[in-house]
């Protein structure tokens, strides 16, 4: 399977039957990030984090399904 990072256009290529590739394929609201560019990230907001003002909000509403 031929995938594309988001952030610097990269094309690669996955096996198809990966767990990476099944996910992409099920949800296309996940998104594809090559090594390079998940390494950056992940350094980067450790950075972030060790500085202290990094806040990391989670929902605690639940959402209600009407009927």
């Amino acid at each position: 399977m031929r995938v594309k990072c988001f952030l610097c256009d990269k094309i690669e290529s996955i096996e198809d039957f990966s767990p990476l590739a099944k996910k992409l394929r099920n949800r296309p609201i996940h998104t594809y990030l090559c090594e390079e560019c998940n390494s950056r990230i992940e350094t980067k907001t450790k950075k972030r984090i060790a500085t202290g003002n990094f806040k990391q909000y989670k929902s605690s509403r639940k959402i209600e399904k009407e009927f």
